[in-house]
């Protein structure tokens, strides 16, 4: 025995009213700042990864000589 829940369109209309709000409220950063952030984020995971192969490398050239 459900039930079946109708939404109603006003309840609808609301949600989207109050997502609309929200949305308002959202502190959107300059181009200045997304451009700079950006950009610690790159150079982040290009050292991150740059660190992982030489790390793999230089452990593929230690059991290199023990195999």
């Amino acid at each position: 025995m459900s039930e079946k829940k109708e939404t109603s369109p006003a309840l609808k209309r609301s949600w989207f009213q109050e997502l609309k709000a929200e949305f308002k409220k959202i502190s959107w950063p300059n181009k200045d700042r997304l451009f700079r952030e950006t950009v610690v984020v790159l150079v982040s995971a290009i050292s991150i990864g740059l660190i992982i192969v030489l790390v793999d490398w230089l452990l593929n050239l230690g059991l290199s000589f023990i195999w």
